[in-house]
């Protein structure tokens, strides 16, 4: 798998536990870091998130993380992409939900919010679930809703 990970200077402390927590205890996943590299060279949110985003629209990207103050407007930038189903998670609960009952492609998350160690719990839990897991008692809903909300995005991005 590949996954994408992206930071503006709020998220720079968080993205780097991340970024080291996947290369120490993921070698399956290739990570694709779009930075920011440090905190002397900051890029807003609206500059990071598209870089994600436009990622998985190619292919280049199976999944990706965003993290900024909230996670808030990584959320509201990548989810204005054809194909990216960005979900703000702040626990694991949320984390593991994203995936299972939305589907969600990217995860984004704050960095004023949510400490290190609770960061790379989250990121654990969505990549360990799929789509529906968890939830087989509503499976036919959970997929007639994803369609539905991809009826959305053709009817709405042209």
């Amino acid at each position: 798998m590949k996954l994408a990970i992206a930071s503006d200077l709020s998220g720079f402390p968080l993205a780097r536990e991340i970024v080291k927590h996947i290369k120490e205890n993921h070698p399956e996943i290739e990570l694709i870091d779009f930075g920011i590299e440090s905190t002397e060279a900051p890029q807003p949110y609206f500059v990071q998130a598209p870089k994600v985003a436009a990622a998985i629209q190619k292919g280049k990207a199976d999944k990706g993380i965003l993290i900024c103050g909230t996670g808030q407007g990584m959320a509201i930038v990548a989810n204005k992409h054809k194909g990216v189903y960005a979900c703000v998670v702040d626990d694991l609960f949320s984390g593991e939900r994203a995936k299972i009952v939305n589907n969600a492609n990217v995860i984004t998350m704050g960095g004023w919010i949510t400490a290190p160690f609770l960061g790379t719990q989250i990121v654990d839990s969505w990549l360990s679930v799929a789509f529906t897991q968890k939830m087989e008692f509503k499976k036919d809903f959970l997929t007639n809703a994803f369609n539905k909300v991809v009826e959305l995005e053709a009817e709405h991005f042209k």
